[in-house]
C-alpha cells in the first residue's frame, strides 16, 4: 500500500487546495466590514447598525445562513466514500471558488448571503476532504504533520485574503477581492496532475468488486453499532468549537475597525502577525499530539481558544491584538491533534461520511455562535459580554475528549479496522 511522507508533492498540492479554500471562504469575514458599509445605512447614534451600517442581528442572521448552508457538504463528504476522495475533492474545489467569484457581483446583502450560501458547502467539503486525505494517505508517525501542514494552508489562504484585503481594499473594494478567487479556480487542473486516490480507498473499492467488503456507506445513514458513541462524543465537541469559532473569527475585522477604529494598515499587521503565531501554533501542537497525546493536546488548546476570544472582545485595541494572536496560537496548536481524531477513530469505508457529518454539527455550532453572539451584542449594546456568553461553556465542555480512545502511534488498521 502505497502511504506517503508529509512532506510529498501529492499531499503539497492537498494543501495547495486548502489554501484555495481558505481564501474563499474566509473573504466573507475579512470583507464584512466593507459589504455592511456598501449595503447598509449609517443612521448616526451609538448603536452597532449606526456605527457599521447593519446591526448586529441582521449580519448575524445572514452570516448564519451562509454557514448553515454548509450542512450540504455532508453529502458532499460522504459521497467520496462512493465515489473517491480526488473526484470530489478536485469538483468541490473548482465549483466552490467559481461561486466565489461570482458572489464578487452581488448586487445587495442578501443576494450576497444567497451566492455565498452556495458557494460554503462546497468550499467546506473541499477542506474536509483535505483533511481526510492528509490522514488517510500517511502512516502514524507523519499522519499530524500532514493535518497541520492542510491546516497551515487553510490558514495561508485565510490570512492571504486578510491581508490583500487590508492593504489593497480601497482600491479593489469587497467586489474586487472576491474576483481574485479567479486564480486559484485556474490552478485547480493543474494541481489536479499531483493528486492520486488513496490507496487505503482503493484497496476497499477492490475488496468491494470482490464481495469481501462493503463500500459506500449510506451518506445520510446510521453509523454501525460501535461507531456512534464516538461519532455522538466528536460531534458535540466540534459543535462546541465551531460555537465559539464562528462569531469569534467572523466579527474580527468588523469589531477591529468599526467598533475600535483600528485603521486597516493596523488591520493587516495585525494579520501579517498572526502568520508566525499560527505557525508555532501548529508546530507545537503537532509535537504535543504525537507525544502527550491527542485528547490532552485537543483539550488544552480548546481551553486556551475560548479564552482567547473573551480577550479579543473585551474593548480596546491591544486586547483584541493578543486575543486574536493567543486565538490564532491556539487554533493552530489544535489543529493536528483534533484533525487526525477523525481519521483514527473511524473505518475507510465511512471516513468520508463522518467527516461530513462532523463538518455538518460544526455548522450548526457556528450558526448557533453566530446568531447568539450577533444578538447579545444588540442586547448588551457591545461585544464583551456576548464574547463571555459563548466562550464559558465551550471551555467547560473540553473535558469531553476524555471519553474518547486516545490513538497516538496507531495505524489506521489498529485503531479504526474495516470489517
Amino acid at each position: 500500500m502505497r502511504l506517503y511522507r508529509w512532506r510529498d508533492p501529492a499531499l503539497l498540492a492537498v494543501a495547495a487546495l486548502a489554501v484555495a479554500a481558505g481564501f474563499a471562504q474566509f473573504g466573507v469575514a475579512a470583507t464584512l466590514a466593507d459589504v455592511a458599509e456598501a449595503f447598509g445605512e449609517h443612521t448616526g447614534g451609538g448603536s452597532i447598525a449606526a456605527q457599521v451600517g447593519l446591526s448586529g442581528t441582521v449580519i448575524g442572521l445572514g452570516l448564519g445562513v451562509i454557514r448553515l448552508a454548509s450542512l450540504g457538504a455532508l453529502p458532499l463528504a460522504g459521497w467520496a466514500d462512493r465515489v473517491g476522495r480526488r473526484r470530489m475533492l478536485l469538483g468541490c474545489s473548482a465549483a466552490g471558488l467559481a461561486v466565489t467569484v461570482a458572489a464578487g457581483g452581488s448586487l445587495g446583502f442578501w443576494m450576497f448571503v444567497a451566492l455565498f450560501a452556495c458557494a460554503r458547502p462546497l468550499l467546506t467539503a473541499s477542506n474536509a476532504l483535505a483533511l481526510l486525505v492528509a490522514g488517510e494517505e500517511t502512516r502514524s508517525a507523519d499522519r499530524a504533520r500532514a493535518v497541520a501542514l492542510v491546516a497551515a494552508g487553510y490558514g495561508v489562504g485565510s490570512g492571504c485574503v486578510a491581508i490583500v484585503r487590508s492593504l489593497l481594499g480601497d482600491t479593489l473594494g469587497f467586489r474586487g477581492v472576491f474576483l481574485l478567487a479567479a486564480v486559484p479556480l485556474l490552478l485547480v487542473p493543474l494541481i489536479g496532475r499531483a493528486l492520486r486516490e488513496s490507496d487505503r480507498f482503493e484497496r476497499l473499492r477492490r475488496a468491494s468488486a470482490s464481495g469481501a467488503a462493503r463500500l459506500g456507506a449510506p451518506v445520510l445513514g446510521p453509523l454501525r453499532r460501535g461507531l456512534r458513541g464516538r461519532l455522538a462524543v466528536l460531534g458535540s465537541l466540534t459543535f462546541a468549537i465551531a460555537f465559539v469559532t464562528g462569531p469569534a473569527n467572523t466579527f474580527v475585522f468588523l469589531y477591529t475597525e468599526s467598533i475600535l477604529g483600528m485603521g486597516r494598515a493596523a488591520t493587516a499587521a495585525m494579520v501579517a502577525a498572526a502568520a508566525p503565531c499560527g505557525l508555532l501554533g501548529l508546530v507545537t501542537g503537532r509535537a504535543l499530539a504525537d507525544r502527550a497525546g491527542r485528547r490532552v493536546t485537543a483539550a488544552g488548546t480548546q481551553v486556551l481558544i475560548a479564552l482567547a476570544c473573551a480577550l479579543t472582545y473585551s474593548g480596546s485595541q491591544p486586547r483584541a491584538v493578543g486575543g486574536w494572536l493567543l486565538a490564532m496560537t491556539a487554533g493552530g496548536a489544535y489543529a493536528p491533534a483534533a484533525g487526525s481524531l477523525p481519521t483514527e477513530l473511524f473505518p475507510t469505508s465511512v471516513r468520508g461520511s463522518v467527516s461530513g457529518w462532523l463538518n455538518a454539527l460544526g455548522v450548526v455550532g457556528a450558526v448557533a455562535g453566530l446568531v447568539v453572539f450577533g444578538a447579545l451584542a444588540d442586547d448588551l449594546g457591545g461585544f464583551a459580554g456576548a464574547a463571555v456568553v459563548v466562550s464559558v461553556p465551550v471551555a467547560l465542555a473540553s473535558a469531553g475528549f476524555a471519553a474518547l480512545r486516545e490513538t497516538r502511534g496507531l495505524e489506521l488498521e489498529e485503531s479504526a479496522p474495516d470489517p
